[in-house]
């Protein structure tokens, strides 16, 4: 009775195989510990050597390196409030204009596009991300900033450059180059990141919710505001935070049609720079050690703005689960 119960069952697996087995998840369980300390490693050791590196500019400059806008390579004087502020405006530019395209592209695809366009177009939105942003660059610089220059910046100035409150932001000559341009090579850089994401965790809503709210008599609109988009927000914002990611860390594309000017100007038409920017145009030729120090120290503020931007997203997707759990 007890041989055919196993035999049912299938055969006994004898205590060789037993041992085998666990001594395979033992190493495989300490493998994949070895490559998550590996990263946690790695990324100790970045901090500390940026920390290391920036530290004479620190110790020099203290706080006032965070609030100077004064960068002299020739008194050595240096300050890193107009690379904060160029990095800061441009990804908000970035964000105001991609997020709200991505969006409307997202929901297109998974939800008014034919099937004869659904593949093509997707396919196109990601080979956006294939692209080297160097290509961007140049593609902004000879293509697209003349044609702000000529055509967008002066329609901007005439327009909303003469509103008493948000005039300033718009205010100055046409340089075609500059902070809004910047932010628009941005904008166009991490909309195919936040578009795929967003199609992704938009197809992961049961058809079964937009059905029943269709047969309910909703319309595309409030199936999308009210089924769609509550239903994925997690992802949404993920999605959101991966393009503000991509956007704070941009560096060529941004050098070539940024303007590289440390200065901070209330207009977004003026030129500018961001920290990687500067970093990429000055670390080659960066002589003495507060030079190069004060260069490291850039890259350290940006990895403490990048680690802020994370971690808000991080707890704003905890709490979001919370609340959906609830």
């Amino acid at each position: 009775m007890v041989d055919a119960t196993y035999q049912k069952i299938g055969p006994r697996i004898d205590a060789r195989t037993a041992q085998r087995q666990r001594a395979t998840d033992t190493g495989f369980r300490l493998v994949t510990l070895f490559f998550a300390v590996l990263v946690l490693a790695i990324l100790g050791g970045v901090i500390l050597s940026l920390i290391i590196g920036a530290l004479p500019a620190l110790q020099t400059f203290g706080v006032d390196f965070i609030f100077t806008e004064v960068w002299n390579p020739v008194t050595d004087k240096f300050g890193a409030l107009a690379p904060i502020y160029g990095t800061l405006v441009t990804s908000v530019i970035a964000m105001v204009i991609g997020v709200p395209v991505s969006f409307g592209i997202a929901i297109f695809l998974t939800e008014l596009c034919p099937p004869v366009l659904k593949r093509p177009l997707g396919i196109a939105i990601e080979l956006l991300a294939g692209i080297p942003s160097i290509i961007y660059g140049i593609w902004g610089f000879f293509v697209l900033a003349p044609i702000l220059q000529q055509t967008v910046q002066p329609f901007l100035i005439n327009t909303f450059g003469q509103l008493p409150l948000i005039g300033k932001l718009f205010a100055g000559p046409p340089y075609g180059i500059g902070i809004f341009t910047a932010g628009l090579i941005l904008a166009i850089m991490v909309l195919p990141f936040i578009t795929s994401i967003m199609r992704d965790v938009f197809e992961t809503v049961p058809p079964l919710l937009k059905e029943s709210a269709y047969g309910l008599g909703a319309t595309t609109w409030e199936v999308v505001f009210k089924v769609v988009l509550p239903y994925s927000r997690v992802g949404v914002v993920g999605g959101v935070m991966l393009g503000l990611g991509r956007a704070l860390g941009e560096t060529m594309a941004v050098t070539f049609v940024i303007g590289n000017a440390h200065r901070i100007s209330n207009s977004i038409l003026a030129p500018g720079t961001t920290i990687s920017a500067s970093i990429a145009n000055e670390f080659t030729e960066a002589v003495g050690d507060l030079y190069t120090s004060s260069l490291i120290a850039l890259g350290l503020v940006l990895f403490v703005i990048t680690f802020i931007v994370l971690a808000l997203a991080k707890i704003q997707l905890m709490r979001l689960q919370r609340k959906a759990g609830g």
